[in-house]
């Protein structure tokens, strides 16, 4: 279903990404007082009074980007303001009518759009009389609100949907079935030109600038009758490298992201070798459970090495992913790109399978004839019984006699095992073991 879309567009500093976060009710878009923190179009889906909208913050107009960005950040602006049903100019009531205001309202001005005036940082409502100032930007009334304390809220999000097309009978996708890929890895492994990839488009800004994507952004795509959210995220570095709160909350968010997914793409630069911060990056994944595919990007530039030598490198270096398929591609060429999103999608749906307790027991009786756990203190370890309690990823737990008697050495013996044996070749597998008195399974 193609939802409306709302675009926050205004000069530097008047709040555009308190007021996303405002609206969504969720801390999306970073928020600091430096000009020029969002780059790329960050977007969320809205829904209010049985409406669905999606909501895009946007760089700052007339912002002079310190990385020499300002033309992608304008591109970006641009294609958001193209697309948008409606707009939000965006004004901050405390300093009145700037000059850059006025060069966004002649920019808009030649626009067939819906334009909504909103004067923000209304933080008490001894400030409402000041809204008068802006009806000289000849757009209307502006909607007085306070981003950072929720004030004018409601009013702006009516004032919305007021303008909205109808949408009869019309039904959003429910969120659990859009599959959520986080797109992770350092900077510079290609992760937002794999977004513009996916999303057929310019989506993200691409450039040569390590550093450039500073939120998570969320960018909906669709392939082979599935839907999907791509989450591109901050590149990470090494913590004693991070310089400012900037690129603090961007790891933030980039852990946040791991989250949120349903799988994870990890991204290495097949053209340099594994670092601590690719390491570190897996060892967050797996402490996640998360599904994980390890995306060898730029691959076209690496030659005279064998795919199989360079799977046993990355085994080498991310032995805790041993389970993880990797996957060869060119972001930039779009070259196996689609067997990646496929690929995806196996993933997903192992980890969302659940099986029986017979064929679970069976599996585990066959592990344990091959290997029993080790004596300890001369008790011998019992397992009575085991069943699946959830999905995403498979949980099982195992009646035991004593849980103590089990270490990781073991743990990572039936994960084996059972994804061997079981449809979970492929992802991350979870298990609670439980006391229990009970005739032991085979009699171990």
């Amino acid at each position: 279903m193609i939802i409306p879309t709302v675009t926050i567009v205004g000069r530097p500093n008047v709040g555009k990404s308190s007021l996303l976060n405002c609206l969504a009710k969720r801390r999306i878009s970073i928020v600091e007082p430096t000009s020029g923190v969002t780059r790329d179009r960050v977007s969320t889906e809205i829904q209010y009074n049985d409406y669905v909208f999606e909501l895009v913050d946007t760089g700052g107009m007339g912002v002079k980007d310190v990385d020499g960005l300002t033309e992608d950040i304008e591109l970006q602006i641009e294609i958001a303001i193209h697309k948008a049903d409606i707009i939000l100019f965006v004004v901050d009531i405390r300093e009145g009518v700037m000059p850059l205001d006025i060069m966004v309202v002649e920019k808009l001005r030649r626009l067939n759009k819906k334009v909504i005036l909103v004067a923000n940082k209304v933080d008490t409502p001894k400030l409402e009389y000041l809204i008068a100032d802006f009806n000289k930007l000849g757009l209307g009334e502006a909607v007085p609100i306070s981003a950072l304390e929720g004030f004018g809220r409601s009013a702006l999000l009516d004032r919305i949907i007021s303008l909205l097309p109808a949408l009869p009978h019309q039904e959003a996708v429910p969120a659990d079935s859009i599959i959520k890929l986080a797109i992770v890895g350092k900077r510079n492994a290609g992760k937002s030109t794999l977004i513009n990839t996916l999303a057929k488009e310019k989506r993200m800004i691409v450039s040569e600038v390590a550093g450039t994507t500073r939120d998570s952004v969320d960018v909906r795509f669709e392939t082979g009758g599935r839907q999907f959210l791509a989450i591109d995220t901050a590149g990470v570095r090494k913590k004693r490298q991070v310089k400012d709160s900037i690129e603090f909350y961007s790891m933030a968010r980039a852990e946040r992201s791991i989250r949120r997914a349903d799988v994870v793409l990890f991204l290495i630069d097949a053209t340099l070798k594994v670092s601590e911060v690719d390491k570190k990056l897996g060892d967050y994944i797996i402490s996640e459970s998360k599904p994980c595919i390890i995306v060898i990007n730029k691959w076209d530039l690496v030659h005279g090495v064998e795919t199989e030598r360079f799977n046993n490198y990355i085994y080498k270096c991310l032995p805790g992913l041993s389970f993880a398929p990797i996957i060869f591609i060119s972001a930039k060429d779009n070259k196996h790109v689609i067997e990646m999103v496929q690929l995806a999608t196996e993933l997903y749906e192992q980890t969302n399978t659940r099986i029986s307790t017979s064929e679970l027991n069976q599996a585990l009786e066959e592990a344990l004839s091959l290997h029993r756990p080790t004596r300890k203190k001369a008790k011998s370890p019992r397992i009575y019984y085991a069943t699946q309690v959830s999905v995403a990823p498979p949980t099982f737990i195992l009646f035991v006699n004593d849980p103590k008697l089990f270490d990781s050495d073991y743990e990572r013996y039936l994960s084996n095992q059972l994804r061997s044996k079981l449809p979970f070749s492929e992802i991350p597998l979870k298990f609670r073991f439980r006391a229990r008195t009970k005739t032991p399974l085979s009699h171990v």
